[in-house]
């Protein structure tokens, strides 16, 4: 059974790097999949990881629909056994109710990763219809450092005075 699953931590606490890795390890067993990024800081259609490692991703923009996506490459003879998506804060509510939906109806498994909250401690919009969705939540327990090397979080994390 496909589920939908959110990774979620601080900044630097190595979610893209586990990202690579998941992809990697349903690669390494014959799955086939795609992954999608946003916002990435390596630039557009990338996933990258701060350790240095990347790979070609599908840039989410505010228009695009993984309904659509999915079933458009599967009508078209493709395989998608399931999808990493990176950076999934920045995608918009509708957008996480369409992986949903490729969970629910196309058995595709969805892994994604992402940042919580904003620097005020407000939930994204993606993460908090994430929250509402997802079959299974994971806090990432890499402990991530602050700038003044106290244990990070999100109002430590971008808070800078």
């Amino acid at each position: 059974m496909a589920e939908l699953l959110y990774f979620t931590g601080t900044m630097d606490c190595g979610k893209s790097t586990l990202a690579l890795q998941m992809d990697h390890n349903h690669k390494a067993r014959g799955r086939i999949g795609r992954i999608f990024t946003s916002h990435d800081r390596a630039g557009d259609s990338v996933l990258s990881s701060r350790l240095g490692l990347a790979a070609k991703a599908i840039e989410v923009r505010t228009e695009f629909d993984f309904w659509e996506y999915a079933v458009g490459e599967l009508t078209h003879g493709g395989r998608i056994d399931y999808v990493v998506c990176d950076e999934a804060q920045f995608y918009s509510p509708l957008q996480v109710e369409q992986l949903a939906r490729l969970v629910d109806e196309l058995q595709i498994d969805v892994f994604c990763f992402g940042i919580l909250t904003d620097f005020r401690a407000t939930l994204f919009p993606g993460s908090a219809r994430l929250v509402e969705l997802a079959d299974r939540m994971e806090l990432l327990q890499v402990e991530a450092l602050c700038w003044c090397g106290e244990r990070a979080t999100p109002q430590r994390t971008y808070d800078r005075r």
